[in-house]
């Protein structure tokens, strides 16, 4: 440390000489106490500035352990503070540590160059589109007690680059025709200068791939399907919103499925308007894209054909509030509403499933096959219905039925927060919300885990 140079006499001091001489002995204790009190101050901010010197280059509040690695911290800061000041605009939540339900689970998070994540946030849209739970996930795990600063002691290794946020200059949607070449560089990257992909072949290491067909990286099922996963993540961990119930070539790898990205202040905000509990005068809604002819300028059918058909059949039902273009304030529709249609569209997911939950409007499921995001913690067969998609033509029968006897209860159980909680993704982790569900589905893939499989084989020779 650098010897601090004593500071010159203040006119202070030379104020304090004055008084002694004028007034003489009399004033000694005065000046004695003076000078008892400066040390004292002194020590004090001397302290204060040596304990803030301490907390601002260790995050972690430890020792931090890089080895072999190129690991720094002062950089993991920087690049912590560039991706939370554009994005953080809700006012931070409370982290939530809670190491024995996630069983002390250890995440490294890769500081990678910002070209795989943190340039693509000067586009505002990167962080609030119903992809951005890449962006989410990444910015709740740079503050999260399970955020470990040593490669070495982590279970699971994420890997942050966001793919999502190219969008087109023509239709403005999410172009991820660069997101093969993009992952395959962060691999190579994480690779060759780091041992921990090449101990494990990438098998605790997690990605996200919050598009239509997740790691397939296209919008189109039978292009997704020829192409299917790369193979140089086949091995590893996919946090994807696509998931179905049986075999399909863009689940060909460990997985686990996540909602799609909504906003939690815009439910806040609405809520705030429209209470979950309060009048619903909308008996059907649905607003979204809705082909008039069942075959898209594509040339394949959108939708299976089920936007079509409620568009046809229910268009004129006045009791069907449906509507083909766009509206800025929809949700409030939502929370207006009774029961909300959830068709697939190019993929099964939708991001009415999370707003109909959140709104407490009553999902009505329109996609064969199905999976559906954290089961163990959203209890779907209760709080929402499941409509086969050969059955969309009797939608107006099926909901007329489930009014007449068990809606009530479907409400009931919808309106429970904690199914709002799990399906939303906050700043900072919160225990219940959406990263920590994932956090928790990590924590039942500690097989997986080269650290963990390691300390069982220890245990076992030992023993």
């Amino acid at each position: 440390m650098v010897e601090q140079k004593r500071p010159p006499k203040s006119r202070g001091f030379y104020v304090k000489m004055k008084l002694l001489h004028k007034h003489g002995r009399p004033q000694q204790e005065k000046i004695c106490f003076f000078r008892y009190y400066k040390w004292i101050l002194w020590f004090s901010l001397s302290l204060y500035f040596f304990t803030s010197y301490l907390i601002s280059n260790n995050p972690n509040g430890k020792p931090t352990s890089l080895h072999k690695t190129r690991l720094s911290n002062a950089k993991s800061s920087v690049v912590s503070r560039a991706l939370f000041e554009p994005i953080n605009v809700t006012a931070p939540e409370q982290a939530i540590g809670t190491p024995g339900l996630l069983k002390n689970l250890k995440v490294f998070v890769y500081d990678l160059p910002p070209k795989y994540n943190t340039d693509w946030l000067s586009n505002a849209r990167c962080s609030s589109h119903l992809f951005a739970s890449e962006v989410a996930i990444h910015r709740a795990l740079l503050t999260s007690d399970v955020r470990t600063f040593d490669p070495y002691e982590a279970d699971f290794f994420f890997v942050p680059v966001y793919v999502s946020c190219n969008f087109s200059t023509v239709n403005g949607f999410p172009a991820i025709g660069h997101a093969r070449s993009l992952m395959a560089s962060a691999v190579q990257l994480v690779s060759s200068e780091y041992p921990f992909w090449n101990r494990s072949r990438g098998s605790d290491h997690v990605f996200v791939a919050s598009h239509d067909f997740g790691a397939c990286f296209h919008t189109l099922e039978d292009v997704a399907i020829a192409d299917g996963i790369p193979e140089f993540l086949k091995n590893s961990i996919i946090l994807q919103t696509f998931g179905v119930q049986y075999k399909h070539p863009c689940q060909d790898a460990e997985n686990v499925v996540i909602p799609p990205y909504v906003w939690p202040e815009s439910i806040r905000n609405t809520l705030e308007k429209v209470p979950a509990t309060g009048q619903r005068d909308i008996w059907v809604f649905f607003r979204g894209k809705m082909e008039v002819h069942p075959k898209n300028v594509s040339g394949r059918f959108y939708s299976k054909r089920v936007r079509t058909m409620i568009w046809r059949k229910f268009n004129g039902d006045r009791r069907f509030y449906v509507q083909r273009h766009r509206f800025a304030g929809y949700q409030s529709e939502i929370a207006r509403s009774v029961f909300c249609l959830c068709p697939l569209g190019w993929a099964p997911w939708s991001p009415r499933l999370v707003e109909s939950v959140a709104l407490g409007c009553v999902p009505v499921i329109i996609a064969d096959g199905i999976r559906l995001p954290f089961p163990s913690a959203v209890k779907w067969p209760e709080i929402s219905l499941k409509v086969a998609e050969k059955d969309v033509g009797k939608l107006a029968k099926i909901l007329e039925d489930v009014a007449a006897t068990n809606l009530t209860t479907i409400q009931k159980n919808l309106w429970d927060p904690r199914n709002r909680g799990a399906l939303l993704f906050n700043n900072q982790v919160q225990e219940g919300d959406a990263t920590w569900q994932v956090l928790r589905a990590l924590s039942e893939k500690l097989d997986r885990s080269y650290r963990s499989s390691r300390v069982s084989r220890e245990l076992v020779t030992d023993t």
